[in-house]
């Protein structure tokens, strides 16, 4: 399978589906930051952390590779009139949003309270797991404003909000984990 198809050299592209849309499209830069938001996550993954959460990241880059899939599909090719799906494609259920809240849970039970807002960094790992919730948030809202247009499986938009407490309570979790300052924001006063 050769990489350059050159059909994309006058600035579109190609949906799930055959759907061709410019490249800035808003469908495209959805799926486009969710596609980001799966390399930070390898960057994460990559790092000296517990095997757990690299096998749990796995997981969630290929539900990131599903969710992609949803929003790469022109919603008119997805399903026949009949209302019978044309394209095969994958799904994001409510088990994979109860994963992520299971691991949330878990990890919180092993963490202090948190009594104020805390400042991105302390350890470069933490610091990549706050760039990631940064670049899943866009991805979110980016996807929500698609869903406004052309609505999509509504746990595909629902899996990335949860996605983004993960990474937030994931950079937690590691900044205990590697002993890191954990630096809370307290408001300066005005004088």
């Amino acid at each position: 399978m050769k990489i350059y198809t050159k059909t994309g050299d006058k600035g579109t592209t190609a949906l799930f589906g055959g759907t061709r849309v410019p490249k800035h499209h808003i469908r495209i830069d959805s799926y486009g930051t969710v596609d980001e938001l799966n390399s930070h996550l390898g960057l994460i993954r990559d790092q000296e952390i517990d095997q757990h959460y690299k096998d749990v990241i796995i997981d969630i880059q290929d539900r990131l590779f599903t969710v992609g899939a949803i929003l790469a599909t022109d919603p008119e090719k997805a399903i026949l009139k009949s209302g019978k799906e044309r394209l095969n494609i994958p799904k994001i259920s409510k088990e994979d949003i109860s994963k992520l809240e299971h691991e949330m849970d878990r990890m919180n039970a092993s963490l202090p309270q948190m009594t104020h807002f805390v400042l991105p960094g302390g350890h470069q790992t933490v610091s990549f797991c706050h760039i990631a919730r940064c670049v899943c948030r866009r991805a979110e809202r980016l996807a929500s404003a698609l869903n406004d247009l052309e609505p999509f499986l509504p746990e595909a938009l629902t899996y990335l909000n949860r996605l983004s407490d993960y990474l937030f309570v994931l950079a937690r979790k590691l900044s205990y984990d590697l002993q890191a300052d954990e630096v809370k924001w307290i408001p300066k006063k005005e004088s």
